[in-house]
């Protein structure tokens, strides 16, 4: 069994996918809507542009720099290009503007109130576990680098 890999609790997209049916589903029993419509569908759509395009531009930099997207398998270099210049995770903060811009398209308070857990696990059981396994494989490579670039924005 292969185990160069940092060991996440959840695959992410399947975190923020799960996450946000549920709140989904829970809007449909019982809605609730946090912001008049508005304010918050022309944001949503915004973001769903804007972490779209995100989401795009960190999987190309990644591979063209020859990596793994999924952190189930090795991740092959340390990516300091791109989006990876702003932020170590341009991925997960697409992810979170993907959830929250389809929330606000729908104008959803449930899956609002659960991107918190979403965030928290994946700090603590992606994100964290990613950091310990890049520091053991690249060492000071990847000091130097998480010196310079912050972890979300």
């Amino acid at each position: 069994m292969n185990q160069d890999k940092p060991g996440v609790v959840v695959l992410p997209p399947v975190l923020y996918a799960a996450a946000l049916a549920a709140g989904l589903l829970l809007h449909l029993l019982m809605p609730r809507q946090p912001l008049t419509p508005w304010v918050a569908r022309p944001l949503g759509a915004l973001l769903l542009v804007a972490s779209g395009a995100l989401a795009r531009w960190g999987e190309k930099t990644m591979r063209r720099a020859g990596t793994n997207v999924s952190p189930n398998e090795p991740t092959l270099t340390i990516v300091g290009d791109g989006p990876f210049r702003l932020t170590r995770n341009p991925l997960y903060v697409s992810m979170t503007g993907l959830y929250l811009g389809v929330t606000l398209l729908v104008d959803a308070l449930w899956p609002l109130l659960l991107l918190v857990p979403v965030v928290l696990v994946a700090h603590y059981g992606i994100i964290r576990r990613e950091e310990r396994y890049l520091e053991a494989k690249f060492g000071e490579v990847y000091h130097f680098y998480k010196a310079r670039v912050r972890r979300w924005l």
